[in-house]
Parts: structure tokens; C-alpha cells; sequence
């Protein structure tokens, strides 16, 4: 495949096309084709039923975002758990915070996660860490089985087809705010505003209609469809935006700052429109 041009197909009218140096593994799993191929642009990128997930170019802006307005949000979280996120890139960043004693990651496909390990090696280190556990299983049932046991729960979802869809369902959302702890917080990845706004509109009233506090914050990531993404977050009691980032801890981070923290929930009036009820 040296030389040629990876394409996908982001919506039924967009697309976005890579120039690829090779390809450095393609299988099918039990649940998904899974290959990560190298790219002029954005180095190797890891690609699920064809779909990018990540990449060596932009992944911090993701994996940062979904993972320290949060943390930095709680008073002092013990217990994390990443639903998906096979890559490890939200686990890397959960553990970089001195009060976390455990980071669980539940991936239902062990492939994503080995491979990760083998070919994307900086954004995986952290499953290396000894306070992160990992299980092979279904997030949904693991989430509904944990009751009151954790203070951050990341959804960090594929699209919304296939299995993925429970992860964007009501249910779900209230299974989530039973597993987190009294003052937990949850985020979701929910998608671009530009393609995907009655999602987010959707979304945004399933968690306002459970959590008191909702809350929905915008990061530029280059290879997501429309580059502009939305995460949405549930908090039981703190809200995100009064946060007090005067001693957070150093976190080595390449987009997060405590002032993007604040500006990523300022929000552009055709955004705000999306969740207006």
C-alpha cells in the first residue's frame, strides 16, 4: 500500500483521504476489521471497519480533553474507569494525576488493545502502568455491575453503529451515574456539531434529564469529521466551569492548559443552539 491513498468516508457527502507510506497490520477480529496503516500527514493511524480512531499527529487533543477537564474538575479522584478506549490514550492521561490509585480500562476487543501496544507504543505506555487494570468485556455490563465505584467513568466510544450504539443510549447514562461515586463526573465523546447535531441535541437532554450538572465543551481534532469535536460531561456536583485550576498538577500536556479548560465551554451560537431547549 506504499504511496498509495487511504480514504473515509465521514459522512455520506464528506470524506477525508491520506497519502500512506505503508501498511503496518490489517486483520479481521471477532468484533471489527482493525489496521493501523502509516500516513504522510498524520503518521501511523489506527482505523476500526475502516473508520480513523486516532493518530500519532492529533491524538493529545483528544485523549487530553476527554480525560483532565475532569479530573481537574474533582476534588480528589481515586478511581477512574474508560469504557472503550482500547488504544490507551485516555488511560495515559488519567494517570498522569497523583491522586489516581486506579485506572480501569474495559475494551471488549483484546486485539485493539494489543495491537496498540505493539504499533502505537506513546500513546498506549500507560496500560504498562501497574495502576491500571484492564478487562476484556462489555462496557455496558461492567458499568451496570459497578455500582457507586468510581469518581470518573470516559466514555470513549466509536461512532454511534454497531455495538457502539448502546454507549450512546438514555440507559446507559443512568447506569453511569449509578457507577460513579457522589461527586463523580462522566464524559462522552458525542461527536462533530457540524454533521451530527441531533445526536448531540439528544445526547446533551438524556444526560441534563439524569445529571445535575451538564455540560457540553469543543476541541479541534484534525482527522474527525469537520475537525471541530464535541464532548459532553455529567456531574453530580461540580460544575466544571468554576473550577479552581490554581494547583493542578503538572501534567506534561500538548492542548489541555487551565485557560483551555475554561474557553473549550465557551461556545459558538450555532453550537449553543444545538442544545437550547
Amino acid at each position: 500500500m506504499k504511496g498509495l491513498w487511504f480514504s473515509e468516508l465521514q459522512t455520506p457527502s464528506i470524506g477525508i483521504s491520506c497519502l500512506t507510506k505503508a501498511t503496518l497490520h490489517s486483520e479481521k477480529t471477532e468484533y471489527q476489521d482493525l489496521m493501523v496503516i502509516d500516513t504522510v500527514a498524520f503518521g501511523r493511524m489506527l482505523l476500526l471497519d475502516g473508520v480513523i480512531q486516532t493518530t500519532i499527529k492529533d491524538e493529545f487533543v483528544y485523549h487530553e480533553m476527554i480525560a483532565h477537564v475532569a479530573l481537574n474538575t474533582l476534588k480528589n479522584p481515586k478511581r477512574a474507569l474508560v469504557v472503550g478506549g482500547g488504544d490507551g490514550g485516555s488511560i495515559r492521561e488519567i494517570i498522569k494525576h497523583p491522586s489516581i490509585e486506579k485506572a480501569t480500562l474495559v475494551e471488549i476487543d483484546r486485539r485493539v488493545v494489543e495491537v496498540s501496544k505493539e504499533y502505537l507504543p506513546e500513546i498506549s505506555v500507560g496500560l504498562q502502568n501497574p495502576k491500571v487494570e484492564i478487562i476484556y468485556d462489555d462496557g455496558i455490563k461492567h458499568v451496570k455491575e459497578h455500582k457507586n465505584t468510581y469518581d470518573l467513568i470516559i466514555v470513549d466510544s466509536t461512532d454511534p453503529v454497531g455495538p457502539a450504539v448502546g454507549l450512546f443510549a438514555k440507559e446507559f447514562y443512568a447506569s453511569v451515574f449509578e457507577a460513579l461515586t457522589d461527586e463523580g463526573i462522566f464524559v462522552a465523546q458525542t461527536e462533530s456539531p457540524f454533521f451530527e447535531d441531533q445526536l448531540i441535541r439528544r445526547v446533551y437532554k438524556d444526560v441534563k434529564d439524569i445529571f445535575p450538572v451538564a455540560k457540553l465543551m469543543l476541541a479541534n481534532i484534525p482527522t474527525y469529521p469537520g475537525g471541530l469535536w464535541t464532548f459532553t460531561m455529567g456531574s453530580k456536583k461540580y460544575d466544571p466551569e468554576q473550577a479552581d485550576l490554581s494547583n493542578i498538577p503538572p501534567l506534561n500536556t500538548k492542548y489541555y492548559s487551565p485557560e483551555v479548560h475554561k474557553a473549550a465551554f465557551v461556545l459558538p451560537p450555532f453550537v449553543q443552539d444545538i442544545i437550547k431547549y
